[in-house]
């Protein structure tokens, strides 16, 4: 640890927290952006979660009724990407690993590469020292022969660097044959499991997709031979602490496993997942966790 981190952290300095540099490996893109960014675009204030979410379909209901509406077309969709770099930018976020979901080509004409030019110009535009890694993201509702198209359309633009399938944790294991492909093209393979799911979901899922990084997988804490399992062969964890909570995984910060993960010998990482939600960044999330108990400071 830094002396500056260590600093902000005892004093609770979240400005100073931002001035860290840190990564984000887990932000979906038109999820991930900075509100502030998009309610001056708007000119009101973008509606904020009173409750916790009983499941992911609740949130879901949430997000359509009160974030969906405000970005409509092409313009709302390029306007999610500005206030995801602008989030970076403005926290510190030097590694961003943000996830296109594959189904926006729509907006493109399904011309992969004008997808593509936007994202070069809005990095270029908004956070040029930011070191961007671009993901194909696929839901698992995508029919596996679409799925297989898309993504030989994405690949064949050599710019995408890794992949992440999210929705029904429990059917990630079916689409073995999409990894094998995107694994050949030296893409980093992640997928979102062991955030509903058990801890054997979460090794089964890396032993069938070859995953390097796992999206959430906290249910690992609860099998110590799961746990010594992803230490032994360094698969990542990219959890976001704010996110389980909200969504009734986690009861509240204190009781977060992380910690037993790390413990563990388990690699994990701090990010947002779905800002326009959550509203927590990276550097709230880190002083949410050492407010609760969590990080404990070594110099």
């Amino acid at each position: 640890m830094t002396d500056n981190f260590i600093k902000a952290l005892e004093n609770n300095d979240l400005n100073e927290m931002r001035q860290v540099p840190k990564s984000d490996l887990h932000n979906h893109s038109a999820r991930g952006g900075n509100i502030k960014y998009i309610e001056d675009w708007i000119n009101k204030s973008i509606p904020r979660p009173t409750s916790k979410f009983k499941n992911l379909h609740d949130m879901q209901q949430w997000n359509n009724q009160n974030i969906n509406p405000i970005f409509r077309g092409t313009l709302g969709y390029e306007k999610r990407i500005e206030a995801a770099f602008v989030q970076a930018k403005n926290d510190g976020v030097r590694v961003l690993n943000m996830s296109i979901s594959s189904d926006v080509i729509f907006y493109y004409g399904y011309r992969v590469e004008n997808l593509i030019n936007l994202l070069k110009r809005i990095h270029h535009n908004f956070a040029p020292n930011v070191i961007f890694i671009p993901e194909i993201g696929f839901k698992t509702v995508t029919p596996i022969d679409i799925m297989s198209e898309l993504l030989e359309v994405f690949l064949a633009q050599k710019y995408f660097k890794s992949i992440d399938i999210y929705g029904n944790e429990f059917s990630v294991t079916t689409f073995k044959k999409i990894f094998r492909k995107a694994k050949e093209k030296g893409l980093i393979l992640k997928a979102h499991v062991g955030e509903f799911g058990n801890a054997e979901l979460v090794r089964e899922a890396v032993e069938e997709l070859e995953l390097n990084q796992v999206q959430h997988g906290i249910a690992a804490a609860n099998s110590k031979s799961v746990m010594k399992w992803l230490s032994d062969n360094k698969i990542q964890l990219n959890i976001c602490p704010t996110s389980n909570v909200l969504l009734s995984r986690v009861e509240n910060y204190k009781v977060h496993p992380i910690r037993k993960l790390y413990d563990y010998g388990v690699k994990v990482t701090i990010n947002t997942d779905d800002m326009l939600i959550f509203n927590q960044s990276v550097s709230k999330e880190f002083l949410n966790l050492y407010n609760a108990g969590v990080l404990i400071l070594q110099n």
